[in-house]
Formats: C-alpha cells, sequence, structure tokens
C-alpha cells in the first residue's frame, strides 16, 4: 500500500492541527499514553494490592506475565484488522472495549479474579500497532522514522508518568476522600478506565485513516487493494524472515521496557527499602525518557537512512540494542541508589532509542502488509516481556535476572546485520527520499515567495502606491 500526499515536516508543522496529518499524530501518542498510563496503572500500587488479596511473590510473577501475554495476541490480530478496516475504527473499537476490564479490575476479590482482569487489560497494549501504523500511512519516508518513534515515544511515557500519578491519586481518594485503601485503588482505576473510553470517542471523530480519506472512501475510489486481498497480504508477510527478526530484535528492547515497568516500583522498594511514592518516582525515571529517548531513535535512524540507506537503519538498529544490553548489565549490579539511578537512566535511553530504531525500519519491510509487519514486529515485545517475566517468579534474585536479560539482549544485537534489502528496494527508497526532499524545498520556496510578496504590498502601503506586476 502507497498512499499518496503523505507530510514531508513533523516539527514545523507541529501545532497546525488543521492538517489531518499533524491532527492524527497528536491524537495517536495521547490514545497511546492514555492506553499505556491504563495497563500498567495498576503496577505501583501492587503493594498495596498485594496486601489486600495476599498475593503471594509466585502470584505475582503471574500477574506481571499475564499482563503481557494478552497484548501478544492482540497486537497479531489488529494489524490485520488495521489493513481491513482502517486505524480509524481500529483504534475507536479498541480504546471502547478495553476500558471495560481497566474499569472491571475494581471487582478483583483474589487471585483469579485479579489476574483474569489484569491479563483483559493487556489488549489495550494492541493501542501501539495502531500507533505506528496511523503515523506510517501519514507521513513520508524522510520523516516516518521521527514521526513513529515520537508518537511512540510519548505513548510509552505514560508507563513512566502512572509510577507517580497513580500513587498520588490514590492519595487522594484514601487521605482526600476517606476512603478505605481497598476501595482507594478500585476507585483510581475506575477513573483511568473513563478517560480510555472518552478517548475512544474523540478518536473517531477528529481523525481519519489516510491523508486522502477513510479506508473505505479509497477502496470506492480504486485508489486501494480491496478488503479480500488483505489476509493474502498478511500471510505473505509472514513468510519473510526479516520480521521474524524484528520480532525477537524488538522483544530485546520493548519487551525488557514492559518488564522493567511492572517490576521496577516493587524493585526499588524490596532492594533499595524506599516508599511507595518515592519508589513511584524512581521508577518512573525509566518510563519518562520517552519524553525524547524514542524520538532520537527514529531521528537517527532517519538520518542514517538518509546516508546509507535502508542498511543504514539496520546498522543505528544494532548500535542501539547492542548499548542498552551493556548498560543493563551495569544497572544490574549497582546496589546503592545513587549509582543505580544513574545507570537505569543510560539504560532507559538505549532502549528506548532502540524501539523508535526499530521502527524506523519496519515501514519498508512490506508497505503491502504493512499492519501485518506492525502487528508482528509489536508482538515480539510482548513475547519478550512474557519470557523475562519468568526470571522475576522468585526463581533467582532480580539483579541476577537484570544481568542475564543484559546478556541476552546484547547477543540479540548481532541479528540487527540479518535484517536486508534488496538492491531494487535500496534504491526505491532513495528515490522516495528524494522526492518528499524536493517537496520539502518547494514549499520552503512557496513560503519564501509568499513572505516576500506580503512584504511588497506592506512597503508599498506604507508608500501608497501599488505594487508593480
Amino acid at each position: 500500500m502507497e498512499l499518496q500526499n503523505k507530510a514531508t515536516a513533523l516539527w514545523s508543522n507541529f501545532f497546525n492541527v488543521k492538517m489531518v496529518q499533524i491532527r492524527t499524530f497528536h491524537m495517536t501518542w495521547f490514545a497511546f499514553f492514555s492506553c499505556f498510563f491504563a495497563w500498567f496503572g495498576i503496577a505501583p500500587l501492587m503493594s498495596v494490592v498485594r496486601d489486600e488479596l495476599a498475593l503471594t511473590p509466585n502470584q505475582i510473577g503471574w500477574a506481571i506475565i499475564g499482563s503481557v501475554s494478552m497484548t501478544i495476541f492482540a497486537r497479531l490480530f489488529i494489524g490485520w484488522l488495521c489493513d481491513r478496516i482502517g486505524p480509524r475504527k481500529s483504534y475507536t473499537w479498541l480504546l471502547l472495549i478495553g476500558a471495560l476490564p481497566v474499569m472491571g479490575i475494581g471487582l478483583s476479590f483474589n487471585f483469579e479474579t485479579f489476574l483474569l482482569f489484569r491479563v483483559l487489560i493487556g489488549g489495550i497494549g494492541a493501542a501501539f500497532v495502531i500507533t505506528q501504523y496511523h503515523t506510517s500511512v501519514m507521513f513520508a519516508p524522510n520523516v516516518v522514522g521521527q514521526a513513529n518513534a515520537t508518537s511512540a515515544g510519548w505513548g510509552n511515557l505514560g508507563g513512566g508518568v502512572t509510577q507517580f500519578v497513580m500513587p498520588l491519586l490514590f492519595s487522594v481518594m484514601v487521605v482526600g476522600f476517606g476512603f478505605s485503601e481497598a476501595v482507594g485503588w478500585r476507585l483510581s482505576m475506575v477513573v483511568v478506565g473513563i478517560i480510555i473510553f472518552l478517548t475512544g470517542i474523540g478518536y473517531y471523530f477528529l481523525t481519519q485513516d489516510a491523508p486522502d480519506g477513510n479506508f473505505d472512501d479509497l477502496r470506492e475510489q480504486g485508489r486501494m487493494e480491496e478488503k479480500k486481498n488483505v489476509t493474502g497480504n498478511y500471510m505473505q508477510a509472514l513468510k519473510d524472515p526479516r520480521v521474524w527478526i524484528l520480532f525477537v530484535i524488538y522483544g530485546a528492547c520493548f519487551g525488557i521496557e514492559l518488564t522493567v515497568n511492572n517490576v521496577a516500583a516493587l524493585y526499588f522498594m524490596d532492594y533499595f527499602d524506599l516508599s511507595l511514592v518515592a519508589a513511584g518516582f524512581v521508577a518512573a525515571s525509566f518510563g519518562l525518557m520517552n519524553l525524547f529517548a524514542r524520538t532520537l531513535g527514529g531521528l537517527f535512524g532517519d538520518n542514517f537512512g538518509s546516508l546509507w540507506g535502508l542498511k543504514g537503519r539496520a546498522f543505528w538498529l544494532f548500535v542501539c540494542l547492542f548499548f542498552e544490553g551493556c548498560a543493563l548489565m551495569v544497572f544490574s549490579q549497582m546496589q546503592v541508589l545513587f549509582l543505580a539511578l544513574p545507570s537505569l537512566i543510560v539504560f532507559s535511553l538505549f532502549t528506548q532509542m532502540a524501539e523508535g530504531a526499530t521502527y524506523s525500519v519496519v515501514p519498508f519491510i512490506n508497505k503491502r502488509a504493512l499492519g501485518a509487519v506492525a502487528g508482528v514486529v509489536g508482538a515480539g515485545g510482548n513475547a519478550g516481556a512474557v519470557l523475562a517475566g519468568f526470571l522475576f517468579k522468585n526463581v533467582i534474585d532480580w539483579s541476577e535476572a537484570f544481568f542475564i536479560l543484559g546478556v541476552v539482549v546484547t547477543a540479540a544485537s548481532f541479528l540487527a546485520f540479518f535484517v536486508r534489502f534488496s538492491t531494487r528496494q535500496e534504491d526505491e527508497e532513495r528515490a522516495n527520499f528524494a522526492i518528499a526532499n524536493i517537496e520539502i524545498l518547494r514549499l520552503r520556496a512557496f513560503k519564501a515567495n509568499a513572505a516576500l510578496e506580503e512584504g511588497l504590498i506592506a512597503i508599498s502601503k506604507k508608500n501608497g502606491s501599488q505594487p508593480a506586476e
């Protein structure tokens, strides 16, 4: 699928929400932010939930695994759904339906019911695939990496913000309104669910599937492939080994981020004797790096692509992933807070840059099945989190678990060298990149000419004469 009229600039038009591409960009990152916030909203409150429901360390481990397992299947499905009905309807339904288990977790009364809702909430993690899909169809090759990375990074930011906002919201419920702790954490999740539901309504009315319209309209006009071809393209994408290499690679970066989001607050409480709120703020520093780190990964991915083509994007992915693994091993050995915190931040920087670098490659694997590729690679992140979660079921010391993960990530980085492109693909994308840059120059020339004309008119009015024809 090669849609037309994609935006060739992001930052220069950043506040121009009249452009459907920019308006969609802002809606995608905010929707994903809301989903990510809800997805891990219960994590910083786990010490309260643990005490009330009398959860064992083994049961907490299963809850961690359950929270990310459902997302694997949801992401595989949602990629196919985006190709079929479009990202606008897909996101709307995901948000409206996903709000129900977010609010429903307040009905938990034992481990089994808590685990059930924790698994169901994981379905909203599929929001990531729609976010990457929607920005990929809205932005041209010269900026698609940074557009994807920024929308996803700011969405992932919800995982950091929730680490300190949820304990504060819980405190308001308990201290401010006088509810018991058992009611307080439940009402906090209800508030988050309502926000998710309202975001779904807003997404339907404020976005469209592509720059030129919605998929239904484009198919009627003969400008897109029919729905009946979607499944065939999906299966073709699944046969591409590069898709599965990126599946593993994304598990080694986003999968690690999901794992850290789930365990960070408890890790700093149990290993560094911090309070609930203090541990939440420290854990939040990991997720808050998404404010710019993932964007850097996509931005440098675009820059490497402009210099060395698609193979340059793959090489940049290797660099990010390799240093992520090294930084994680260093973090695992820190035993005092003033050393653990900066090493955590460095580790977070490379983790999120690796995520951005991954999705600066994804849009170029198979444009006819973009949803399939985005969905499978995205599911890899959750598959990695599920596997990593088994290390935190109180089988080994958590610091040792982090070290093992660092070794695995470092080894996985070398897989990036196997993400290769044909000469035809390289030449085609260089041409598309050049066209996008020409369009940027044309727009700049147009704006400069318009400014010059305005200046001449202003001068002529000041002198009381008409400008020369």
